[in-house]
């Protein structure tokens, strides 16, 4: 999940406690054009990260867990009864949004350990863990929106196979420059984070351009899409609806990112308050589109169950 080190440099006041004023550089300024800090100002205390280290763990454990049990469930309806599957949540997409699903899962864990523990097994697997991760992501959101315009997978034949090939292997590609951006840090237990590199960084820079376009670009054209466009507008049923949680679930981590961007970046100019209470706001949106893994398989079946029999042509 997102990255817990130290800000530093620092004026520390306790083992948590930072100058606000230090850390942003935050100068009064004379006719003279010299520059110097109100060494009398409060500071302000940011206690984010012990909480993100005790409750982060289990709270990934339990969506682990919770996630594999409601993915294999999906799994085990789309074998047992791979007929009742049929359009807008046919066979094929299901299954592919339950793969992805998995594999986030799957994730979850040794990230829960090396949040819990520290990360022991090196910068190359955190690397890895870190493309696997939003691998999965990509994927999901390229199916979501694909099946949002397209019928192409109302059956598995030859073109249906090509576009998963094409899709995932797209996919995997975006999710490249995570892995050029994400590493190790010691602070004081090593960390595997997602950014180790500079916030103005190419890698970095093209990676959150990515995510953005992912969270909140493309379910905003999307949306855009099927109000304006007749074909799209009259496709609509509301089982496609269950497809879109995982947008739902992410928009809020997406403009969480494109704010922390803009106080990384010195763009816009936090607050004591910003510096307080943001990382809270950007570790919940995160944590609620973390739950779109276990969430996703109950509201598929639950959608399916509730639609038996009622499933649209293709």
């Amino acid at each position: 999940m997102g990255n817990c080190i130290p800000v530093s440099p620092g004026v520390l006041e306790g083992e948590n406690s930072l100058d606000l004023l230090d850390i942003l550089g935050n100068f009064s300024y004379d006719n003279s054009n010299m520059t110097f800090l109100d060494y009398d100002a409060a500071p302000c205390h940011n206690e984010y990260c012990p909480l993100f280290q005790r409750v982060a763990p289990t709270f990934l454990a339990i969506t682990s867990a919770a996630a594999t049990l409601g993915t294999g469930a999906l799994l085990v309806a789309l074998a047992k009864r791979p007929y009742a599957w049929s359009w807008p949540q046919s066979r094929a997409l299901v299954a592919q949004l339950a793969v992805g699903m998995g594999l986030f899962a799957a994730v979850l864990l040794p990230v829960a350990v090396g949040i819990r523990w520290g990360w022991r097994v090196g910068a190359g697997l955190c690397s890895l863990t870190h493309l696997l991760w939003h691998w999965s992501l990509f994927a999901q959101g390229l199916l979501v929106g694909s099946s949002s315009c397209s019928t192409t997978w109302c059956r598995w034949d030859p073109r249906s196979r090509r576009l998963a090939v094409a899709l995932w292997a797209w996919a995997l590609l975006l999710a490249t420059p995570v892995a050029l951006a994400s590493g190790t840090v010691a602070s004081p237990n090593t960390s595997c984070i997602r950014r180790s590199v500079d916030v103005l960084s190419p890698a970095y820079l093209l990676h959150l351009t990515l995510c953005l376009c992912l969270f909140l670009l493309l379910p905003a054209v999307l949306l855009v899409a099927t109000v304006a466009v007749p074909r799209l507008r009259a496709a609509w049923q509301p089982a496609i609806g269950a497809s879109w949680l995982f947008f739902g679930l992410w928009v809020p981590y997406g403009v969480g990112l494109a704010v922390d961007f803009l106080l990384q970046a010195r763009l816009l100019q936090p607050s004591c308050g910003t510096f307080e209470h943001f990382d809270y706001v950007l570790g919940l949106s995160e944590g609620l589109g973390v739950l779109h893994c276990c969430l996703g398989p109950v509201v598929l079946i639950a959608t399916r169950l509730g639609h038996r029999g009622v499933g649209g042509s293709c």
